[in-house]
């Protein structure tokens, strides 16, 4: 499996209409726009992407992302469920996209509940794509300053450092947390593995004020000023 240089991209964002937590989440107002615009925009914006597809059960969504200037894919009701994976509909949407427009060479997959990003996140992480000869990307976030816990059988816990040799901030190794807001890969892993990881993998570090992702009410207030600040909107 390797990575070709040329040919297209395309950028697809998964988006059910159903949300437990946030009641139709994926079109909450964020700083004047649905959510999913931004990641729409965003997507758009970047250099090397081709085409933008969203893939929705919704048709409130759908027409919100044509309004964005994406393309809409419906998804079947078979992989619009609570339990199915993001993989199965970003595959489905590849396929819907290449029957209308052609094949494409790459996919970035992006969470519309990950609004904290810029254009030159995705083009930063398709030039290392192209230049290390990637099959995957995943984009991160350093944490190497975090010291972990968990609640064991016989109470709390450190998971990755010893409290009675408690290190310097400056001696911890370099960590990194998988932020979700997006990944790089070519179709093969879709529809070969289902993955969105596999072959030689990369990693995309950003910023660390773009690891928050919208999953409760509060993270809208949150995200919110983080991208003002920033000047994002």
């Amino acid at each position: 499996m390797t990575a070709r240089k040329g040919g297209r991209t395309l950028a697809v964002i998964a988006a059910r209409g159903g949300s437990k937590g946030i009641p139709n989440k994926n079109l909450i107002d964020l700083c004047g726009k649905p959510l999913l615009a931004w990641t729409v925009i965003q997507s758009a914006a970047a250099r090397g992407v081709d085409v933008v597809a969203v893939s929705s059960d919704s048709d409130e969504i759908l027409a919100a992302a044509e309004a964005a200037g994406a393309v809409g894919v419906r998804r079947p009701d078979e992989i619009s469920g609570d339990l199915a994976s993001s993989e199965s509909a970003w595959l489905h949407a590849l396929e819907a996209i290449d029957g209308r427009l052609g094949p494409f060479e790459r996919v970035v997959a992006l969470q519309a509940t990950s609004p904290i990003r810029e254009a030159s996140d995705i083009e930063g992480a398709l030039e290392t794509f192209e230049r290390e000869q990637l099959d995957s990307l995943l984009s991160v976030c350093e944490v190497e300053d975090y010291f972990n816990w968990r609640i064991g059988a016989n109470g709390p816990e450190p998971i990755n450092y010893d409290y009675h040799n408690r290190r310097m901030r400056q001696q911890i190794e370099k960590r990194y947390l998988e932020n979700g807001s997006f990944y790089v890969l070519v179709p093969s892993l879709l529809r070969e593995q289902q993955n969105r990881l596999g072959g030689r993998i990369g990693m995309h570090l950003m910023e660390r004020h773009k690891m928050f992702q919208i999953d409760r009410p509060e993270d809208i207030k949150l995200c919110a000023a983080i991208m003002r600040s920033y000047g994002y909107a």
